[in-house]
C-alpha cells in the first residue's frame, strides 16, 4: 500500500480505530473520506480537520452502500483504497432468546456490511493502477471471547472471506490486507466497554505499531501488532485452549 497520494474511504470513520486511521492517513498526505451513520458527528469531524471529507453511509443498509459506491465513483474517480472498519460489538447471553436480534444486527453490520462493501467497490478499485482493500477483523477471529460470541464469529468469517478475496484478486492491481487488532481502548462496547480498560491497548500505541507495519515493503497481508499475536498464533503454538480459558473469565462488567 502506498503511504501517500491515495484517495481513501474509511467506514466507521467517526470514532475509535477508524477515526484514528483516518486522521493519520490524512496527515500523511492522503485524501481521506470518512463514512458513518451520524451526520452531525461527520460534520463536526470535517469542520475540525480541514481537508477530510465525509459521506453518510450505513454499512447495514445495502441500498446505502450501493448508492454511495455509485456516487463516489463519480465524485472521486481516483478512489483507490477501501478500509472496511465499521463494526459493532455487544455482550450476549446465548440462553436469552431476546439476544437473537442483537446477534442478527452484529452479523448484518460486521459480516454482510464488509461483504457488500467489497462487492460494491471492487469493480471500481480494479480499474485503478494500484489499489488496496483493508478488512478489519480482530484477534478474536482466532480465539473467541465467549461473552461476545457473534462478534467473534463475524470476525472469524471476515478473516476467511479476506483470504478468499486475496486469492481472487491476486492477478489484479488490488492488494488485500487484513488488520487484526487486539483489544484497543475505544468505545466499541459502549458505556460498559473497554475505553478505560487497563488491559486494552492504548489507541495511539496501536496506531503507532500499525503504521510501522505499513512501512514494510511489500505490505504484509496481515497487520498483527505484538499484543494481538498470542491470539493470532494460539492454534499454531498449541495454546488455544489456555487462551480460550483465559478469555472465558472475561465477563461483562456490572451496570
Amino acid at each position: 500500500m502506498n503511504s501517500t497520494g491515495n484517495t481513501i474511504l474509511v467506514t466507521g470513520g467517526t470514532s475509535g480505530i477508524g477515526l484514528g486511521l483516518a486522521l493519520r492517513l490524512h496527515k500523511a498526505g492522503n485524501k481521506v473520506i470518512i463514512a458513518g451513520r451520524r451526520k452531525a458527528l461527520l460534520e463536526k469531524i470535517v469542520s475540525e480537520h480541514p481537508g477530510i471529507e465525509s459521506v453518510l453511509l450505513d454499512v447495514s443498509d445495502a441500498q446505502s452502500i450501493q448508492r454511495n459506491s455509485e456516487a463516489l465513483a463519480i465524485s472521486h474517480p481516483n478512489l483507490n483504497v477501501l478500509i472496511n472498519n465499521a463494526g459493532i460489538m455487544h455482550w450476549e447471553d446465548l440462553t436469552d432468546p431476546e439476544s437473537l436480534s442483537t446477534a442478527e444486527d452484529i452479523v448484518t453490520t460486521n459480516l454482510l456490511g464488509t461483504i457488500r462493501m467489497v462487492y460494491a467497490f471492487t469493480p471500481h478499485l480494479i480499474k485503478q493502477p494500484s489499489a488496496t482493500i483493508v478488512n478489519v477483523s480482530s484477534a478474536l477471529a482466532f480465539v473467541p471471547l465467549p461473552a461476545t460470541p457473534t462478534y467473534s464469529a463475524t470476525k472469524a468469517a471476515v478473516h476467511s472471506f479476506t483470504q478468499s478475496l486475496r486469492v481472487q484478486l491476486e492477478d489484479s492491481s488490488v492488494e488485500v490486507i487484513e488488520l487484526a487488532p487486539p483489544g484497543v481502548r475505544t468505545a466499541l462496547l459502549g458505556l460498559l466497554g473497554q475505553e478505560n480498560d487497563e488491559n486494552a491497548m492504548p489507541l495511539e500505541e496501536f496506531l503507532d505499531e500499525v503504521f510501522e507495519l505499513l512501512k514494510i515493503s511489500p505490505t504484509p497481508p496481515e497487520l498483527v501488532v505484538e499484543r494481538a499475536k498470542p491470539l493470532r498464533f494460539a492454534e499454531a503454538s498449541g495454546s488455544h485452549g489456555d487462551v480460550l480459558k483465559m478469555l472465558a473469565g472475561y465477563k461483562p462488567p456490572a451496570e
